[in-house]
């Protein structure tokens, strides 16, 4: 089985307090994510890693306050989830909510050849919830870590987590890898 791990959205503005964007509790879960970079990158697995890279002006800000800016220190990743040389990590950059957006995405899972597609990230209800039925709508295995995941909303994140497994989804845990 091909697996490919998909890490969502795991940026500074997202995971630390000092973030622009912080989800209140996202720092928690940045041990399991350095546990999954590592394990893919001993195991060779690939993982697809997407970004919010906005501009000053983006729509997005209509709704969400400013964030995940081009250049901004918020942007970048930590390094504990950096592959670095020693694994095959993909950087998908996207405007939108949606991953799916990035013309980038669709020629990369086709050149992966995933089975199995391994998510976690930030935030569960929004970009985590979009590659979830974007990833679904492939007809391949989704699987979502749930000590790997981080909602801004408790309930939309269950509403979420319930969706994926009622389209076929699982759920499983980071200690899984």
């Amino acid at each position: 089985m091909n697996t490919v791990f998909f890490d969502v959205d795991t940026q500074l503005d997202f995971l630390y307090p000092a973030g622009s964007l912080y989800v209140p509790g996202a720092e928690t879960i940045v041990p399991a994510l350095a546990r999954l970079t590592t394990y893919a990158s001993t195991h060779g697995i690939p993982i697809v890693s997407t970004m919010d890279a906005h501009t000053g002006a983006d729509p997005e800000f209509a709704t969400w306050p400013h964030h995940c800016v081009v250049g901004c220190l918020g942007q970048r990743k930590p390094e504990a989830t950096l592959a670095g040389s020693r694994g095959r990590q993909h950087f998908i950059t996207k405007q939108h909510v949606d991953c799916f957006t990035s013309a980038a995405l669709l020629p990369l899972l086709a050149e992966l050849q995933a089975d199995h597609y391994v998510v976690y990230g930030v935030v569960t209800e929004v970009c985590v919830r979009n590659a979830i039925r974007g990833l679904l709508a492939t007809g391949k295995r989704v699987t979502v870590l749930a000590d790997a995941i981080k909602e801004l909303d408790a309930e939309a994140a269950q509403s979420t987590l319930a969706d994926l497994t009622t389209a076929g989804g699982a759920i499983g845990a980071s200690t899984d890898y």
